[in-house]
C-alpha cells in the first residue's frame, strides 16, 4: 500500500461509542479503549505505507513489547471522541509510539507503547525494520503520559485466580493471542466494583512471550497497597504481566 497523499506525522481519528463497546456504568470498557487505540495506531501505519500487507511482504509485523496507560475519565456511550497517535521513537526495529483520547477539548486517556518489528517467520525479533521510515517524523518531546511504559518487577508471589485455554477467538491475524486479550482477561477475574465505580488509575502492560491455540496458561494475582499485579504464566514461565494502579 502506497503513502496516502494526506499522510501526516500526527494522525487524528473520530469514534463514536457504541452499546456494544460500554460496561455495565454505560461507560467504554478498557478492553475496548485498548481496541481504538489499536485501531488508530494500524490506520495511521496503513496511511504511512506500513500496514500489515506491507510488512508481511518482508515477513515483518509490528507487536507491542509495552504500554503505559494512564486513564483521568472513560467516556460514555454516545459519545464521540477523538484518539490522536504519533511516533515519539523508530530505529533498528523498535518504536515508541503515544496515543491520546480526548472528548472535545478535555483529555480522558494517555498511552505510551513500546512496539518491535516481528520475524513471523522466525517468530523472533527482527533486526531491522525493512521498510522505509523517513518520511515519519518523530516527537520525541511529545510526551502523552507521565510516565514511560516499563518492565514490571512480577517477583511478588502471586495466587492463582484462573485457569485458561487458548481458543480460536483469542488469536490475530499475527496468529497468536492478541494483546488486548490479555487484558481482558485480567480483568475478568478484577473486582467488579473497583471497574463499574473507574477506579482504575493507570495499567502498565508488559508482553513477554506469544501464546498460541490450545495453549494452557494460569492468571496469578496479588495486591501491595493501591497496585494490584497479574500474571499470565504457562508451564511457570510468565507470558504476560499487568501493573494497576488504583485512584
Amino acid at each position: 500500500m502506497p503513502i496516502s497523499p494526506n499522510f501526516q506525522s500526527i494522525f487524528s481519528l473520530n469514534w463514536e461509542i457504541n452499546f456494544t463497546q460500554c460496561a455495565a456504568n454505560g461507560k467504554l470498557k478498557y478492553t475496548d479503549m485498548n481496541h481504538l487505540f489499536q485501531l488508530t495506531a494500524s490506520a495511521h501505519s496503513d496511511s504511512g505505507g506500513m500496514s500489515f500487507a506491507d510488512m508481511q511482504a518482508n515477513k515483518q509485523a509490528w507487536v507491542v513489547s509495552r504500554m503505559y496507560i494512564e486513564v483521568i475519565e472513560m467516556p460514555k456511550w454516545g459519545d464521540e471522541v477523538t484518539i490522536t497517535t504519533w511516533i515519539e521513537y523508530l530505529d533498528n526495529g523498535r518504536s515508541i509510539r503515544a496515543i491520546e483520547m480526548y472528548l472535545g477539548d478535555k483529555k480522558l486517556a494517555g498511552a505510551t507503547s513500546l512496539w518491535v518489528v516481528l520475524d513471523t517467520e522466525r517468530r523472533k525479533a527482527a533486526d531491522q525494520l525493512a521498510i522505509n521510515s523517513g518520511h515519519l517524523i518523530r516527537y520525541p518531546d511529545r510526551k502523552p503520559t507521565s510516565k514511560e511504559a516499563s518492565r514490571i518487577n512480577y517477583a511478588e508471589p502471586t495466587q492463582l485466580v484462573e485457569q485458561r485455554q487458548v481458543r480460536l477467538s483469542d488469536l490475530d491475524i499475527v496468529n497468536h493471542v492478541n494483546n488486548v486479550k490479555y487484558v481482558e482477561w485480567c480483568l475478568d477475574v478484577f473486582d467488579v466494583d473497583l471497574i463499574v465505580n473507574e477506579q482504575i488509575k493507570s495499567l502498565n502492560l508488559n508482553y513477554l512471550r506469544e501464546l498460541n491455540l490450545n495453549e494452557q496458561v494460569e492468571i496469578k494475582k496479588t495486591q501491595v497497597n493501591n497496585h494490584i499485579l497479574f500474571t499470565i504464566e504457562k508451564n511457570k514461565k510468565v507470558c504476560f504481566c499487568m501493573e494497576v494502579e488504583l485512584k
